[in-house]
C-alpha cells in the first residue's frame, strides 16, 4: 500500500483500492510455457482452488507445499487463477502456451500437410500439435505398440 497517497491509508476505501491494484497487477502478469513442458510456480497462501479457462491450453495440479505445476498443452493464452476456501481470488494470471522449445525440432511441409522431427543428432519422428492426421497417427500407433509389447515382454532369465 505504499504506492497510495499519503491521505489514503488508513479507510475501508483504499483497501478496497489497495487490493484492486493487486489484482490488476497480477492480471497483467503473463506466464509463458514451451507446449508440452511443465513450469513449477509458488502460490500465496491459502489456496484451495485451482481454476483454467481453457484446459485444452494449459493444464493445472496444486500440489503440497503451495506449489503449482502448469503444463502446456496446446498453443494460445488462456488464464489461471487460484482462490481460497470463501472463493476470493488470489491470484490471477495470463498462460501462454507457445511452440515448443526445443532447438531440435525440423518441420517438414508437403503441400499442406506437415510432420515434425527431433533432429538431435539423428531425426527421428516427434508428433507435434499441428501434424497431419496419418503422420500424427501413424507415430502414436508405433508408440503403443512399442508400449504395449515393452510390458508384455517377460525379463531374460
Amino acid at each position: 500500500m505504499s504506492a497510495l497517497p499519503g491521505y489514503c491509508r488508513r479507510t475501508a476505501g483504499c483497501f478496497i483500492l489497495a487490493a484492486s491494484m493487486a489484482v490488476a497487477q497480477a492480471r497483467a502478469d503473463t506466464v509463458r510455457i514451451n507446449l508440452d513442458e511443465a513450469q513449477i510456480f509458488p502460490l500465496p497462501d491459502r489456496v484451495a482452488t485451482i481454476v483454467i479457462g481453457n484446459p485444452l491450453i494449459a493444464d493445472a495440479t496444486l500440489q503440497n507445499g503451495g506449489i503449482l505445476v502448469v503444463t502446456g498443452k496446446g498453443y494460445g493464452a488462456t488464464n489461471l487463477m487460484a482462490l481460497d476456501r470463501a472463493g476470493r481470488v488470489l491470484m490471477e494470471t495470463t498462460v501462454q502456451v507457445i511452440g515448443p522449445g526445443t532447438k531440435d525440432l525440423v518441420v517438414v511441409y508437403r503441400g499442406v500437410q506437415q510432420e515434425s522431427y527431433s533432429c538431435a543428432p539423428t531425426c527421428q519422428r516427434r508428433i507435434t500439435l499441428g501434424d497431419s492426421v496419418d503422420y500424427f497417427n501413424s507415430t502414436m500407433g508405433q508408440t503403443s505398440t512399442r508400449s504395449g509389447q515393452a510390458q508384455t515382454t517377460s525379463p531374460p532369465r
